[in-house]
């Protein structure tokens, strides 16, 4: 048994509430950390495609805390690598396109959708259960999926300079104050700081527009204002962390973060999938190949897929030509005309 308590700051609000953990085998406190909370899915959970009670709420509760959580052992490594080679490849076209190509902030981090067919779709990876159980514990039954693309972290190349994205949230624009938008990560090989793994500052899905510089748009918008950076470190610095292979990041969209530089040799992909709350109008779709349309809506019951369907030719044609990453509107239609 496993259950996290938050007890009282020994000091400043400079520092972090203290966490007891608590199992059946040992007792010991921590600082809360800049790394994430893991919760080790066991191999019946990931059969069964659903988490033991306690393992959802040490989910929940590191999503309503953090703003994000690690789902380990998830998915099987051998589908991941089936849809890696593809997607790598696809990557260096993309790359090859230089200043067309869809790059988020520099040439070294590029926005990639993956080929949404019935070959290279796989419902333990875009429709991954565990993902959805934790989702529709913290937005409510059903989210709606309406985005599916992807973050490739590009290899050095000759005259593209190796830099990492200035730190921004993808919520730039105004939102509400509580949870509306879950975004689910799945890296298709293991993340290190090495192959640029995500910066990530957990805790910072509780501020909003303020912290902010950019239009809702551009190329570059949401970056995070450099005295908001400078006091959040000093309450909870950021983090590389190492992500294993098979696991799912659950993350609030709203968390500051920072796309880092690849130094291997090898293009690092990562998934993203956004599930947003029932309750919010995001009217966006994401491209499917019609004969996978069965399926989604067998394996989809516990989503609202917003899709739009196409022939398998057309979506194999055409599935390169996604934007850039804030090209697209997170937001919502008819927003409530309430400030809180």
């Amino acid at each position: 048994m496993l259950t996290y308590r938050l007890l009282p700051s020994p000091s400043s609000k400079l520092l972090p509430p203290l966490i007891r953990t608590l199992s059946t085998s040992q007792t010991r406190t921590i600082s809360a950390s800049s790394n994430p909370k893991t919760v080790l899915v066991s191999p019946e959970e990931k059969s069964r495609g659903h988490l033991t009670n306690q393992n959802l709420e040490l989910a929940n509760r590191a999503l309503h805390h953090d703003g994000l959580v690690v789902l380990e052992n998830a998915i099987s490594h051998e589908k991941l690598d089936f849809l890696n080679e593809k997607m790598v490849d696809d990557a260096k076209k993309l790359q090859a396109r230089g200043e067309d190509s869809p790059y988020n902030y520099n040439k070294g981090n590029i926005q990639q959708d993956p080929q949404l067919t019935k070959r290279y779709f796989d419902k333990e990876i875009f429709l991954n259960p565990l993902a959805t159980q934790v989702t529709s514990s913290v937005l409510g039954p059903r989210p709606r999926l309406s985005f599916i693309s992807g973050n490739s972290a590009l290899p050095p190349s000759p005259g593209v300079q190796q830099t990492a994205q200035p730190t921004h949230s993808d919520a730039d624009f105004a939102h509400p104050s509580s949870p509306f938008a879950l975004v689910v990560n799945i890296p298709l090989v293991t993340m290190t700081p090495e192959n640029g793994s995500t910066e990530i500052w957990l805790g910072t899905h509780k501020y909003g527009q303020e912290a902010q510089e950019g239009e809702h748009g551009e190329r570059a918008s949401g970056r995070i204002r450099e005295e908001w950076l400078s006091e959040r470190r000093r309450v909870r610095a950021p983090a590389r962390p190492v992500v294993r292979k098979g696991s799912v990041v659950v993350r609030d969209l709203r968390v500051w973060h920072s796309g880092q530089p690849n130094w291997t040799r090898e293009v690092r992909v990562m998934l993203a999938m956004i599930h947003f709350a029932g309750w919010y109008r995001n009217p966006m779709e994401v491209n499917f190949s019609e004969e996978l349309r069965g399926e989604l809506e067998r394996w989809g019951r516990d989503l609202v897929i917003q899709g739009r369907y196409a022939p398998e030719k057309e979506a194999e044609e055409k599935y390169l030509e996604g934007k850039f990453g804030n090209a697209y509107d997170f937001d919502q239609r008819d927003r409530l005309d309430v400030v809180f």
